[in-house]
């Protein structure tokens, strides 16, 4: 029987080991905090039931009247709540009732998982074996011998010198779910996907919200038409957006935090999140004695099907700097097992990936991006349409948002897309399909719809780059 070895037990590591066992592997799972890893315990589960709360508050918020909603005459039958301990405790449950239920699916599947730490060995056994050394919680130590490792080992936030969270006042993402009390005034540095998460989240739930960015916009690394939307709508909720701002040092003076931007300016708030990035838990497992190669970040290189530099030796997830993204993670896990265990296996495509940005409203994307396209990394042709043209969004009073879509000149097949809208990590599916399996647009142009519904704007601007194709030929 093949021995695997998997070391993290993330969304790579624990949909490798359900692939490796149902494959008939002999499976261990190496794992310090519980199945599912950061994505489940600390991360994607938890930040987006976080976010769920917020979405409530703000759809009504934003809607009640427009619609017709009465709650009450005076201002206090009209304030809503929230109770920050209750919401966080319920944040937690379902992150440990979600970890119990993969760990009860992977040993129903038959692998074993073993609680602590894992390092591999710099040497391979005579017969192409690895070993991995595994250091329990009690300080114990047992050796496994595999035919193959996969390294699933995740990361963690990343820290500014001058800015080490302290757990109470100066939090990281992993933090937050501590809190028993709403922060009065929350300062959030970093403006990437995270940053933008939780500020829009916080400032729903009814935080003063500060967001400090390096950057010229929030959500630099994205569609830039999405991002000047998202912007738009914090400003206008009142969230004071720092642009072009670089925090230097933030300090905690008694119950308030102190931050400190290169250019000088000082300003304060009741709780400060950090949001800078993460790196890679790569140090202090034998990597790179093992001949694993790491890139400059001190991510672990991979190839197209998940194979690092050493023989026997896979990766996955975070660990790689490939997309942070769970589904990304689980598809480099499954792909490893089928690739080792001799079964067909397609080579990683990220252009097929769909994602998705929590926020409100929120961004989906797949495929290739405007920048492809404004960089001539690809000849494609766009159309965007606001959401303001759309009967369902006006009958629901959505006026953020647009659908926009990318298809080869010639062939008219898609290539790409955008959609900011509420739940708009359901409407990008049909684009996802579309460009997995070279629809065009006019094959989305004669797909029936309902009426009315959001996901008519899909075929609305399908008809459009259909219309426009015709034109340029």
């Amino acid at each position: 029987m093949t021995r695997i070895v998997i070391i993290g037990g993330g969304p790579g590591g624990y949909e490798a080991a359900l692939v490796a066992a149902q494959l008939g592997g002999e499976v261990t799972v190496v794992d310090r905090d519980g199945l599912g890893g950061a994505s489940v315990l600390t991360d994607c589960v938890p930040s987006k039931t976080l976010i769920a709360t917020a979405e409530v508050m703000t759809s009504f918020d934003a809607s009640y009247q427009e619609l017709g909603i009465t709650v009450g005459d005076s201002a206090a039958e009209r304030a809503i709540g929230v109770d920050l301990g209750k919401v966080n405790r319920r944040v937690k449950r379902l992150a440990l009732a979600q970890s119990h239920d993969i760990t009860a699916s992977v040993t129903r599947a038959g692998a074993r998982v073993l609680r602590g730490h894992g390092r591999l060995e710099p040497h391979q056994g005579a017969d192409g074996s690895r070993r991995v050394v595994v250091t329990a919680v009690d300080g114990t130590e047992e050796t496994l011998v595999a035919d193959a490792v996969l390294l699933a080992t995740g990361g963690h936030p990343r820290e500014i010198p001058d800015a080490r969270p302290d757990g109470e006042r100066i939090l990281n993402w992993t933090q937050v779910y501590d809190l028993d009390e709403l922060p009065e005034e929350l300062v959030v540095v970093g403006s990437g996907v995270t940053g933008a998460e939780f500020a829009g989240a916080y400032q729903a739930l009814g935080s003063r919200v500060t967001l400090v960015s390096s950057r010229d916009r929030v959500l630099p690394g994205e569609d830039p038409d999405a991002a000047a939307v998202l912007e738009d709508v914090f400003r206008r909720r009142g969230m004071n957006v720092m642009a072009r701002s670089r925090a230097k040092s933030v300090k905690r003076l008694d119950d308030r935090v102190e931050v400190t931007l290169d250019d000088g300016r000082v300003f304060t708030g009741s709780h400060c999140l950090m949001a800078v990035g993460a790196v890679p838990n790569t140090s202090g497992i034998g990597l790179e004695e093992a001949g694993v190669k790491l890139t400059d970040s001190g991510h672990i290189w991979t190839d197209k099907v998940s194979r690092t530099s050493a023989p026997s030796v896979y990766a996955a997830g975070d660990c790689t700097g490939v997309f942070a993204l769970a589904s990304v993670a689980a598809m480099q896990g499954r792909t490893a097992m089928y690739h080792f265990l001799g079964e067909t296996v397609a080579p990683l495509d990220l252009k097929t990936v769909s994602a998705n940005i929590f926020t409100d409203p929120e961004i989906a994307t797949v495929g290739y991006s405007q920048s492809d396209i404004d960089e001539g990394r690809i000849d494609a042709r766009a159309v965007k349409l606001p959401l303001l043209r759309n009967p369902r969004a006006k009958m629901q009073g959505i006026r953020d948002g647009f659908v926009k879509l990318f298809c080869r000149p010639g062939t008219g097949i898609v290539v790409g897309g955008v959609v900011v809208s509420p739940h708009a990590s359901e409407l990008i599916h049909p684009i996802s399909l579309a460009v997995d399996n070279n629809l065009t647009v006019e094959q989305i142009a004669k797909a029936y719809t309902v009426y009315p519904s959001l996901s008519g704007s899909l075929a609305e601007v399908a008809r459009q780059l259909h219309t426009r194709k015709a034109a340029d030929a």
